[in-house]
């Protein structure tokens, strides 16, 4: 097979892979080397056409328009309300809690004051007026520039501050989230601060509805190298398939009301 066809194979199976297409597929179906297909991922990487993981490659997905911050309030209302209360069972008294923007950290944010002593760190606006009466708690806002689509701060002023600074757990919201390829974000600024996020904290937790798993239409990534906990609601089995396979993730599925939940 000319090289020019064999390419173009690859990038159709990538292409039609909603999650991770690994090198030892690409080898079978094409009967060559892994050198081969390794030198092939790479070129189409190169050209844009696709996101080299770990172990294989995936599609880099068709940007979407960001919703605004009323439409993203109202919609999985009920499940950002049910990962709220699953993540604050992770959450204890005198914790140095790291809050990411967002409408599901924002659900967590205000059930906070029913833990005693905590440091939050945030750059999360909107969880402000949440955060005033901690009991015996500690407020830190990470400046910077204000990102008005999310009402959070990003930028290297954030940055700065944060490097200064660690977490007990930090509480993470995404666009979408990849099993191996990690958060899906709008901007750049939000999938640098993320990444140094997950540098300062002993423990990561990923809060996400099902909406949200598998979603690549956004084209800023922040990789998760590390163990972390999914905490979602809503998923079905599928959905968790690709998540439950890797070793160093953690995978909390919550079903029902918020005081009701069922760890995977």
């Amino acid at each position: 097979m000319k090289v020019a066809n064999r390419r173009q194979a690859i990038l159709e199976r990538v292409l039609a892979n909603p999650g991770n297409t690994n090198v030892e597929t690409l080898c079978e179906a094409l009967g060559v080397s892994e050198a081969t297909v390794r030198r092939d991922l790479t070129a189409l990487a190169e050209q844009g056409l696709i996101m080299r993981t770990y172990g294989g490659a995936a599609h880099v997905g068709a940007r979407e328009p960001e919703p605004s911050l009323e439409e993203r309030s109202t919609l999985s209302a009920m499940e950002k309300s049910t990962i709220a209360r699953a993540a604050l069972g992770f959450i204890q008294d005198h914790d140095t809690v790291l809050l990411d923007g967002g409408t599901t950290t924002l659900a967590l944010a205000q059930l906070l004051n029913e833990r005693t002593g905590l440091h939050v760190i945030t750059n999360n606006m909107l969880a402000v007026p949440w955060l005033r009466n901690l009991p015996e708690g500690q407020v830190t806002l990470l400046g910077g520039e204000l990102r008005v689509g999310s009402m959070s701060s990003v930028g290297p002023a954030a940055m700065a501050a944060l490097a200064r600074l660690s977490a007990d757990k930090v509480f993470l919201s995404a666009d979408g989230v990849v099993a191996e390829r990690g958060l899906c974000e709008a901007s750049a600024a939000q999938a640098y601060l993320k990444e140094q996020m997950i540098n300062q904290a002993a423990h990561v937790f990923v809060l996400a509805d099902a909406s949200k798993l598998g979603r690549d239409h956004q084209q800023h990534w922040t990789p998760l190298k590390t163990e972390w906990t999914l905490i979602t609601a809503g998923a079905q089995p599928e959905q968790l398939t690709a998540f439950e396979g890797l070793p160093w993730v953690k995978v909390h599925s919550v079903s029902g009301p918020p005081n009701e939940s069922e760890a995977r």
